[in-house]
């Protein structure tokens, strides 16, 4: 299997991604306030609650005495409380947020793909928009709802134990403290090392996703090919490769944890030598000793927690990454300023200002040029009348769907124009283009729904009638009104209850709800046995019938009753003419028509013959 290579990203800790990830968690802002007051106060009331001791030992327990002892404990009991409601507070916030910016961030995802030019879909796989959408979008989301409560709450603990041991004992607080640049230099050593581990942990994530993907999509064929075992191999080491970098980044992740709990250890074992020898000679008293052992210990919990919290932000950011990617990413076909304020976009369209279509198309000095500099069309000029049927025939890679694809604006020109009704087509809005096209492809699509809502697709607004008409002029109905379940029918995922012709019919009848002015047949009856293939040439000579059409065909029985058929090799129009004239002229296309016909009849004796 092929496995597309995503950007490498070799940043170490990105405070502008991290700004541009909390641009998207903006409306949650408040959210995020309530969160952060709430471990702010929680971090106090836990240093409150230890600072207590040294009054109950100070002032009850050295001297048995229980006056005020009452008043003591009625705080401390508040305090509990307190803590149990910030708790709850912060439990039930921290989670809307994560809910919130998971969906915001696959709604945003989503929207974008539904932006993106067909070139974006040509050099990215399924497997890793899913990883980006799915496990990615998760992180970004545990990470601002839970990963953040921790951080506040450590980095809050920090301060005001730091603040309060200070108060108490300056000489000791200066020994608990002294580990702290430690802490600093061995977590940027650390932090190169898991953030590089969990970025290939990321990767690999995305390649095993693509796979599971190719491995269900293509599961017959693998049959089909015997290539079970091996498709088998490769997903088995990218599950190794995956494991091996997992390894690591937990290896690392462990190895970080100990190292700050050994320099905490160490710093209140100094803190505990010198606070006993303050307290033997009275320079320090039995409570306020022990309350200081307290936060001195106390002190390195948060701290390796915020180590922890540094793990995973290592880890998300590799998935933020390339979430933040996959969003920012910009189409490479876009509608200019000006036209958007006319025509309105994709998602707030103004149809009041579009123009009715007439279907007649302009090819001028076009130019078509891949990213990788493969030139396809070159200097290419044609002129179609609207209502006209083009059928374009050549060899694989000769450009055919090219010129179709510069016609419905997939692509734009590397140079040159292409006109409808003779205006640029940039001077109109991608949606009243595509608004006005019917695309009928080899292998046609259909969503998991019923048979009337995959033809209802193609005019939302449509009622039952009009569903059925539609259905019925493109010949579709005999075989619909054949099943159990007649239009209710479920078609299954991606159309699969559904024989390649019938699924043709559909989308014949989804295109016609939609009363195209544009329409392109790309191949589509190459799929399919003869007898559907003479009821879809019937269902193409109504359906084309006063409308623009490009009919790409290997087929060329299919192409007969075109109003032109344009031979296309190396991005150029060698022979051009109906039928009847391409035939006298006995070129590439008599060629080409007088072999295919002999393959057929040779085809159907051998049928007769069993």
């Amino acid at each position: 299997m092929y496995f597309q290579e995503e950007e490498d990203y070799t940043k170490q800790f990105d405070p502008e991604l991290w700004r541009r990830v909390f641009h998207i968690a903006y409306p949650y802002r408040f959210h995020l306030l309530t969160i952060a007051s709430c471990m702010v106060v929680s971090a106090a009331v836990d240093v409150a609650l230890t600072y207590i001791n040294r009054t109950l030992i100070d002032n009850h327990v050295v001297p048995r005495s229980s006056q005020g002892l009452p008043l003591i404990l009625s705080g401390w009991v508040t305090m509990i409380a307190i803590q149990g409601l910030l708790v709850y507070i912060f439990i039930r916030t921290a989670g809307q947020v994560e809910a919130g910016v998971t969906y915001d961030i696959r709604s945003r995802g989503f929207k974008k793909l539904q932006e993106l030019s067909f070139s974006f879909f040509d050099t990215t796989s399924v497997g890793f928009l899913m990883a980006r959408m799915a496990g990615d979008a998760q992180r970004i989301g545990d990470t601002i709802g839970w990963v953040l409560v921790d951080f506040f709450w450590g980095f809050s603990y920090i301060i005001i134990t730091a603040a309060t041991m200070l108060l108490l004992e300056v000489r000791l607080a200066t020994i608990v403290l002294a580990v702290i640049p430690f802490l600093v230099v061995i977590s940027l050593y650390f932090q190169r090392i898991i953030l590089a581990s969990f970025r290939a942990v990321r990767r690999t994530n995305s390649k095993i996703t693509s796979s599971f993907n190719e491995g269900i999509m293509g599961g017959r064929t693998t049959k089909s090919l015997g290539l079970e075992e091996r498709h088998l191999q490769e997903f088995q080491g990218l599950t190794g490769e995956m494991r091996q970098s997992s390894l690591r980044a937990a290896k690392y992740s462990a190895l970080f944890y100990p190292v700050v709990s050994t320099l905490g250890a160490v710093g209140a074992a100094f803190a505990l030598t010198q606070g006993g020898r303050l307290a033997a000679v009275g320079s320090l008293s039995l409570g306020t000793l022990v309350v200081f052992l307290q936060y001195a210990v106390s002190f390195f919990d948060p701290v390796r927690e915020i180590a922890r919290i540094f793990a995973e932000l290592q880890s998300s950011q590799a998935a933020a990454e390339r979430v933040i990617t996959l969003l920012e990413t910009e189409p490479e076909i876009k509608d200019t300023p000006e036209v958007e304020a006319r025509y309105g976009d994709n998602f707030a369209p103004k149809r009041e200002n579009w123009e009715e279509m007439q279907g007649a198309v302009t090819f001028q000095d076009v130019t078509f040029r891949y990213k990788n500099g493969e030139t396809v069309l070159e200097q290419f000029n044609l002129e179609v009348a609207a209502g006209e049927t083009i059928a374009l025939v050549g060899e694989t890679g000769s450009g055919k769907s090219t010129i179709v694809n510069l016609v419905c604006r997939f692509y734009e020109p590397s140079s040159g124009t292409v006109l409808i009704d003779g205006r640029d087509v940039r001077e109109r809005s991608q949606l009243w283009l595509q608004s006005n096209l019917g695309y009928v492809l080899q292998q046609p699509h259909l969503f998991a729904g019923t048979i009337r809502e995959n033809i209802r697709y193609g005019r939302i607004e449509a009622s039952d009638p009009e569903v059925e008409e539609a259905a019925r002029l493109v010949y579709a109905e005999p075989f619909i009104l054949e099943m159990e379940e007649g239009y209710e029918t479920p078609v299954g995922e991606g159309g699969g209850k559904l024989s390649t012709g019938e699924k043709q019919l559909v989308s014949f009848a989804r295109a016609m709800l939609a009363n195209p002015r544009l329409f392109v047949l790309d191949e589509a009856t190459s799929s399919v046995d003869t007898e559907t293939e003479l009821l879809i040439q019937r269902t193409i000579q109504k359906v084309l019938a006063g409308r623009t059409s490009f009919v790409i065909a290997h087929r060329l029985s299919t192409v007969r009753s075109a109003d032109r058929i344009l031979v296309i090799a190396q991005g150029k129009i060698i022979e051009e003419g109906n039928h009847q004239e391409l035939m006298r002229q006995r070129g590439h296309y008599y060629t080409l028509y007088t072999n295919q016909f002999l393959e057929e009849r040779q085809s159907e004796m051998l049928q007769d013959a069993k």
